[in-house]
């Protein structure tokens, strides 16, 4: 059977074709870039959100907060993702808010603290208000375990360690478990 068909509708048709052709084809180049996998940075501050979860999961507080509540001091690189605010993996909510150094709500709103790049005066500071208060304290990064800070993170591409300021975590008046001091100590040693 032969059926005529005009020249307009074979180009209409030929269009058709090539359009459908492009979206089959182009279909799994747009599924593989919507899940393309996330940045570095994102996944970073996963792996910090995770450990910083982690630490306060462990950490039992004189009197232990309904919602426990997480301050972020300071500019962050690796906050992105805790400040969305989350809930621990024994279903106790995290607020989490961020607030300037020299906010006197730290002393009375925060149960735990994420510091960020602060200057000398401002960490002398900070942990001299801190200092007997049973407050939480993580570090970024850099030598902050020195200071005064409980845990400092240590955060590359492969993995998101931390050491922990045996001193700091004496006189805070935190209780953390043994299993994260030991769980320290041999992140610490690994390469």
């Amino acid at each position: 059977m032969v059926v005529a068909v005009s020249p307009a509708e074979r180009m209409g048709g030929c269009k058709q074709f090539l359009l459908a052709s492009l979206f089959c084809l182009s279909a799994p180049f747009a599924h593989a870039q919507a899940a393309a996998p996330r940045s570095m940075a994102e996944q970073r501050a996963q792996a910090v959100t995770q450990v910083v979860l982690g630490i306060l999961s462990y950490a039992r507080w004189p009197v232990e907060p309904q919602q426990l509540r997480l301050c972020v001091v300071g500019p962050t690189e690796y906050t992105d993702d805790l400040v969305k605010g989350t809930t621990q993996a024994t279903g106790r909510p995290v607020q989490v808010r961020r607030l300037l150094a020299d906010n006197p709500a730290i002393l009375t709103d925060c149960d735990s603290v994420y510091i960020g790049k602060l200057n000398a005066d401002q960490r002398t500071r900070l942990f001299s208000d801190l200092t007997g208060r049973p407050v939480l304290s993580i570090s970024e990064g850099g030598d902050q375990c020195t200071v005064g800070s409980l845990f400092c993170l240590r955060v590359s591409d492969q993995q998101v360690s931390f050491e922990v300021n045996l001193d700091s975590v004496a006189r805070s008046g935190v209780r953390i478990h043994p299993s994260v001091l030991q769980l320290s100590r041999r992140r610490a040693a690994e390469p």
